[in-house]
């Protein structure tokens, strides 16, 4: 009985001493190949640096001969390294050295991986591939990228709407005229900066997009309307005072601003005891910038009779910007001011200070 069980524990030691060998053994494989591949990726990265070293430094008929790199420019992994440093440094160079990075990328047929990442299902190897096409100037495959602009992936979709305003520029927004979804901040930044210059008579497209269901689009419209100063869109920018959205009006105050219109701030005043309390805030902002004394009766009456502190700082702070400091003193040192109008006011002046 007592071999049997000796016999027993020594086979359960040996098959647990098996296991770690075993788990040891791949441990040490797998940090191997890691390892391994470490190596292979900085000795290409070095590879891939001097020849694009080469191609910006020298004339093109005095490129030196890269024998290592040539033979590596047929394997797939190296091709895709080549073409992700490729887009990185494009961004990085204007000029004639921007020009011989695309040539490198057209002399290697570089836009087959671009376009292969295309008919691949997961979004982020399809937006990697759109955004290589448009870094790389690739025009001729604007048909294969508009097909993604109603892609169900966000990231897919923005990549393609940048896409068609890099090599179209104003034409290429025309995915706004029926677009659904919302458009982040950020992807109306990269729009509004890719477009220099408008058509003759964009007025009228704008003005369709600014009568959207989709909040974004106007607001991209409006952003539009402040870059390029489309003073004829003043009257359509005043109607949408009607909407329903806050997020619009507050917009169109922003943009009627910008434009420096002398019949703003009126028209302003007029409207805002309409307005709901965000709207009114950004309209007291309006006057404060203005340094318009017409509303200084609207003010003092918001900062003594509103409920609303955002209000009151909004209107303190705009009497202060407005030169009213004796009359925001004394009325700080009344006996009837409320201890937060003291200290609104206090802090209005000190800001100003």
């Amino acid at each position: 009985m007592l071999i049997s069980s000796v016999h027993f524990l020594f086979i359960i030691f040996i098959v647990m001493l098996s296991l770690v060998i075993l788990l040891f053994m791949i441990v040490l494989l797998y940090n191997f190949r890691e390892y391994t591949a470490s190596v292979r990726t900085a000795g290409w990265l070095k590879v891939i640096d001097e020849k694009i070293s080469g191609v910006i430094v020298y004339a093109e008929d005095e490129v030196p001969e890269h024998k290592q790199f040539e033979h590596l420019s047929g394997n797939a992994s190296f091709r895709n390294m080549l073409l992700e440093k490729l887009v990185d440094s494009e961004k990085k160079f204007s000029g004639s050295a921007k020009d011989k990075i695309r040539s490198l990328f057209k002399d290697y047929h570089l836009r087959n991986e671009s376009v292969n990442k295309l008919k691949q299902k997961k979004p982020h190897l399809i937006a990697r591939g759109i955004h290589e096409l448009t870094v790389m100037d690739v025009d001729g495959a604007v048909p294969e990228i508009s097909r993604f602009l109603s892609h169900p992936s966000v990231q897919v979709y923005q990549e393609a709407q940048y896409a068609m305003v890099r090599f179209n520029g104003f034409k290429g927004l025309q995915f706004l005229d029926t677009f659904p979804s919302r458009i982040s901040e950020w992807q109306q930044l990269r729009l509004l900066l890719s477009i220099p210059v408008l058509p003759a008579g964009c007025e009228a497209v704008i003005e369709k997009w600014l009568d959207s269901i989709n909040t974004t689009v106007v607001v991209f419209s409006f952003k539009l309307i402040r870059k390029f100063q489309l003073l004829a869109l003043y009257p359509k920018i005043i109607s949408l005072f009607s909407t329903s959205s806050a997020e619009v009006r507050i917009k169109a105050v922003q943009t009627m601003t910008a434009l420096e219109n002398p019949e703003t701030v009126p028209y302003l005043a007029g409207i805002y005891d309409s307005q709901p309390e965000d709207v009114r805030m950004e309209i007291l902002n309006a006057i404060r910038v203005s340094k318009d004394q017409c509303c200084t009766d609207l003010l003092k009456r918001e900062l003594s009779e509103s409920v609303h502190p955002g209000i009151k700082v909004n209107a303190a702070q705009a009497l202060s910007e407005l030169g009213h400091h004796e009359y925001l003193s004394a009325l700080a040192g009344s006996e009837n001011a409320s201890e937060e109008l003291t200290q609104i006011i206090k802090y209005a002046l000190q800001e100003k200070v």
